[in-house]
């Protein structure tokens, strides 16, 4: 594993950080791992154009391949964690990995629909193991500094979701679909950095688990379960419409490029891969401006704050098109790290439970917002779904119920 980390146990794992010590050689074990799932989980929308010509799919279709894809991705994910938490399983991360090469292998041979929909459903259960156990992972070498920790585990996967489209343009398209079982050679990686992050992880998450009831005394008793309960209510609330509004573009952006300004396919692509780039950047500034500021801050500003570009996009030439989505791009992906830290800090003997409910909760309603505008674009065509998903982000006003859990002198500790 070339990520400058050191050795235990003879060259065999990431070194150990001093208590206390931000460990950036696993974090960015970490974030590779999470680059290489996602980059293999976004060659699915990025080849939707060549699959929807190969079997002749309507946008319904397509939809339901995303809904497949998001519904593994996140049903499974709030048990793993749940289940991690009380019985850590550090090479849990190989495994999903593995899921991730059968679906990549299952999609370039499949030969019919519901074969599409399976290998979708496989690529998905491999992100259902993964998030949630290396979310973890990205915690316990955080020394303190969770913020950081989470965007540098979430910008591999964004910058991992912004090469998909890459993959697709210059791989897959010029070749079809046979060339997609190369990339299970991304999967193979993959399971080599996971398998030493597994070897890094093992004896902490036996420590800190042993220690979950008595952090979860020590941090946040002094919210009723009722504010708990609410805030996870409005944090769920964000993320609908953050995810619904992020479907819209991550799996119709291209169709919508072609549909309004008659740009080619891999033009499209290109266009995609600089949104999903925006993404990639707008998570990493999330987390350590969170751990200045405060989560509730960036919450705010990240999701309210998109609401006047949204507003503009459909309305907007091509130029402005590729400017805005760039913006909203940046905006709105420095929303996830804040949420999942402040849900975490609700409950932190939980740390498990919460990403995968948090991740699974961010995919299923993906896959949901895929599937339902996918049928509305059917019925109301794809430029027209773009203005009515235009309002969702008005929904960050909820922020407003959500308590301030980051005052100074918590801030100041940090």
């Amino acid at each position: 594993m070339t990520t400058g980390v050191g050795t235990e146990e003879g060259a065999s794992a990431p070194a150990r950080p001093a208590p206390g010590q931000t460990s950036f050689a696993v974090l960015g074990a970490v974030s590779v791992a999470h680059l290489l799932n996602d980059t293999m989980q976004s060659l699915l929308p990025a080849i939707y154009p060549l699959l929807k010509t190969t079997f002749s799919l309507s946008f319904g279709q397509v939809g339901l391949m995303t809904l497949a894809l998001m519904l593994t991705a996140s049903l499974l994910q709030p048990v793993v964690g749940l289940y991690t938490d009380h019985r850590p399983t550090p090479h849990a991360l190989t495994i999903g990995m593995f899921c991730s090469l059968l679906g990549l292998l299952s999609l370039s041979v499949a030969g019919s629909f519901p074969m599409l929909l399976v290998a979708a459903a496989l690529i998905g259960l491999g992100s259902s193991v993964f998030h949630p156990e290396s979310s973890r992972v990205a915690r316990l070498a955080s020394g303190g500094r969770h913020g950081l920790a989470q965007s540098l585990f979430q910008v591999g996967g964004n910058a991992g979701s912004a090469l998909g489209p890459l993959v697709a343009a210059f791989l897959i398209a010029p070749y079809g679909q046979r060339s997609i079982a190369w990339c299970g050679i991304l999967a193979l990686l993959g399971i080599s950095v996971v398998w030493r992050v597994g070897r890094w992880s093992r004896p902490r998450m036996v420590r800190r688990s042993g220690r979950a009831a008595a952090v979860s005394l020590r941090a946040g008793s002094n919210l009723s379960t009722g504010v708990v309960v609410s805030s996870l209510a409005v944090l769920a609330a964000l993320i609908f419409s953050k995810y619904f509004y992020m479907a819209s573009l991550s799996s119709y952006y291209t169709f919508f490029l072609i549909s309004r300004f008659d740009v080619s396919v891999r033009t499209a692509q290109l266009d995609l891969f600089i949104f999903l780039a925006a993404v990639a950047v707008g998570t990493i500034l999330g987390g350590p401006i969170g751990d200045r500021v405060g989560r509730k801050p960036v919450i705010w500003i990240s999701i309210l704050g998109v609401l006047p570009f949204t507003l503009m996009l459909p309305h907007a030439n091509l130029f402005w098109t590729r400017i805005l989505t760039v913006i909203i791009g940046l905006t709105l992906a420095s929303a996830f790290s804040a949420i999942v830290v402040y849900a975490q800090d609700l409950m932190p003997g939980r740390v498990g439970l919460i990403s995968g409910v948090f991740f699974g909760f961010a995919f299923g309603m993906g896959g949901l917002g895929a599937a339902a505008l996918g049928r509305l674009a059917d019925v109301i065509g794809i430029e027209s779904v773009y203005w009515w998903c235009a309002f969702l982000p008005a929904i960050g006003l909820l922020t407003a119920w959500l308590p301030d859990l980051d005052g100074p002198a918590k801030r100041a500790s940090r």
